[in-house]
C-alpha cells in the first residue's frame, strides 16, 4: 500500500471510521491515483428520451399502501456554505416562522394523520450538524416511530494534498482536514447502522429520499404507488429544466450498456458543458429525490461487500474553504443518484417541476420566501404562477447575513418575470416586482411599498 493511502487509513482508523467506509475510501483513492477524474464525456451517453410520467388520476387504494410501507429519509448533512452559514442550513427561517426543518417534520406529521399511517422520518447527518437538529428535533417528541432511530451519522474521510494525495494537515482548525464523502455514503451508512436491517423487521419495504433543503419532495403516495407498481429496485425523480437549474446533473443512458447513469456537473469535461447546459439536449433536470427497494438495496450491500463502486467525483479545493492561499486538497465524493446505475431496471419518472424546490443559494430562498408560493395544510410550497420568475442576486446577497440585512422581508413577485440585482440594494417591507427588472450598481434603498417596473 502506498504512503499516502496508508496515512489515509491509519488516520481513518484512529477517528474511528467504520471498516467499510474505510474499503469504500480506499477504493475511491486507487482510483485517484491511477489518474481517474471521474468525467463522463458526451460521446459515452445518450440523452434520456423514454422515462416513465406521473399521471393525474386519484389516488388508488395501492397507492395508499405503498405509502404505508415507506420510510421517508432525508439528507442532513450540509451546512449551507454557500450562503455562508456555520449551521444546518434546515434551522434557517423559510417561511412564516417555520424552518426547513419545522416544514419537513410537518409534512411527515400531516401524511401520518391523513393517512393513518407510520411513516417513519430518518435524517442523514454529518458531525456537524447532528447536535443542532436533533435538539431542534426534541419539540416534536411524537416524531419517533417504534425504535427507530430519529437519525444516522454521515462518514468523513480525510482531505487530500493534491501533488501527493496525502492526507492534509492543518493545525490551526483540525476539523478542516477532514470532509464527508459525499451523499452517496446513504447506503453503507444505512447497512452499518443497522437502519436498513431495521426497516425491513418493523415491515418497511421502500424508502423516499431526498435534501432537506427541497420542501417539495414531500411524502407521496401517488409516487410510492407508482414505484411499488414497477417492481423495480431503484428509480429516480427528473423534471423539465428551467433556467434556474441548467447546472443541475441530469440522467442519460450510458451506451456501453445501456443502463440509466447521473451526470453531475463536476463529471463534465469543461470543454463540454455546453452541452450539459442544453436543454434541447438534456431536457430533465435530476430532482435527487430516489425511491428504492429496501431489500434489494440489502441484497446489492451484502453482494458488494458495502462498496456499491459509485462513480468518483473529484472536487478540487483548498483545504479552508474561506482562504484561497490555504493548500490545495482533493475531496473524494461520490453522489447517491449515481447507484441508479448500479440497479437492473432502474427507472426514470417526470414530476411536476413543483416536487423540486432545492435551495442552494440566496436567489432561490428569495423566490421560497415570496408570494410567488402558498404553503397548504399538508406544509407543502405550491406556486402561485407558471413558470416561475428568475431571480439572480450579485455578491452583496450571496452570504444569509448580507442578504437578510438587504432584503429583510419577503418580496411580492408573483407578477415578476424576472429580477437581476448586480448593486448594492436595500429592499424595504411590502415590495412589488412586475415584469423584468434589474438593478445595476452602484446601489441604493427600495422604500416600503415600492412598485418595480421595467424602465
Amino acid at each position: 500500500m502506498s504512503t499516502g493511502k496508508q496515512s489515509a487509513v491509519d488516520k481513518m482508523r484512529a477517528a474511528g471510521v467504520s471498516p467499510t467506509a474505510i474499503s469504500i475510501f480506499e477504493y475511491y483513492w486507487d482510483q485517484l491515483a491511477s489518474g481517474a477524474t471521474g468525467l463522463i464525456p458526451e460521446d459515452t451517453i445518450d440523452p434520456l428520451t423514454d422515462p416513465d410520467r406521473l399521471n393525474d388520476t386519484p389516488e388508488t387504494a395501492a397507492d395508499r399502501e405503498a405509502l404505508a410501507a415507506t420510510a421517508i429519509i432525508r439528507l442532513n448533512g450540509g451546512l449551507g456554505t454557500s450562503m455562508g452559514l456555520s449551521k444546518a442550513k434546515t434551522l434557517l427561517p423559510v417561511r412564516d416562522g417555520m424552518t426547513f426543518l419545522d416544514i419537513i417534520v410537518k409534512q411527515v406529521l400531516w401524511a401520518r394523520k391523513a393517512y393513518d399511517i407510520q411513516l417513519p422520518l430518518i435524517f442523514l447527518h454529518s458531525f456537524s450538524t447532528r447536535a443542532d437538529v436533533l435538539k431542534a428535533l426534541e419539540a416534536y417528541p411524537e416524531l419517533a416511530v417504534g425504535l427507530l432511530p430519529l437519525d444516522m451519522m454521515q462518514s468523513e474521510e480525510p482531505k487530500l494534498l493534491r501533488d501527493d494525495l496525502t492526507p492534509v494537515a492543518w493545525p490551526k482548525n483540525p476539523k478542516l482536514e477532514w470532509c464527508p464523502p459525499g451523499h452517496g455514503d446513504l447506503y453503507p451508512t444505512m447497512l452499518d447502522s443497522g437502519i436498513l436491517d431495521g426497516l425491513i423487521a418493523a415491515g418497511f419495504r421502500y424508502a423516499s429520499v431526498s435534501n432537506s433543503d427541497n420542501l417539495g419532495a414531500a411524502p407521496s403516495a401517488k409516487l410510492a404507488g407508482w414505484f411499488a407498481s414497477t417492481g423495480a429496485p431503484f428509480a429516480t425523480e427528473i423534471t423539465p429544466r428551467t433556467p434556474m437549474d441548467v447546472k443541475g446533473g441530469h440522467i442519460a443512458r450510458r451506451k456501453a450498456d445501456g443502463r440509466l447513469i447521473l451526470r453531475e456537473s463536476a463529471q463534465t469535461p469543461k470543454d463540454e458543458m455546453r452541452f450539459f447546459t442544453d436543454a434541447a439536449i438534456h431536457p430533465y433536470a435530476h430532482c435527487n429525490n430516489l425511491w428504492f427497494d429496501l431489500v434489494a438495496l440489502r441484497d446489492k450491500l451484502t453482494e458488494t461487500g458495502g462498496v456499491l463502486r459509485l462513480p468518483l467525483i473529484r472536487n478540487s479545493k483548498t483545504v479552508d474553504p474561506t482562504d484561497a492561499t490555504s493548500p490545495g486538497v482533493y475531496q473524494i465524493e461520490s453522489a447517491m443518484g449515481a447507484a441508479i446505475e448500479s440497479f437492473e431496471g432502474a427507472r426514470a419518472i417526470v414530476v411536476p417541476r413543483s416536487r423540486f424546490l432545492p435551495v442552494k443559494k440566496t436567489n432561490e430562498l428569495a423566490l421560497l420566501r415570496s408570494d410567488v408560493f402558498n404553503l397548504g395544510v399538508d406544509f407543502i410550497p405550491r406556486a402561485t404562477v407558471d413558470p416561475l420568475p428568475v431571480v439572480d442576486l450579485g455578491p452583496a446577497y450571496t452570504s444569509i447575513t448580507g442578504f437578510e440585512a438587504l432584503m429583510p422581508e419577503p418580496l411580492h413577485l408573483r407578477d415578476a418575470s424576472t429580477l437581476t440585482v448586480t448593486g448594492d440594494w436595500t429592499f424595504g417591507s411590502d415590495v412589488t416586482v412586475i415584469g423584468d427588472v434589474r438593478l445595476d450598481e452602484p446601489g441604493g434603498i427600495i422604500t416600503d411599498g415600492s412598485v418595480l417596473r421595467p424602465e
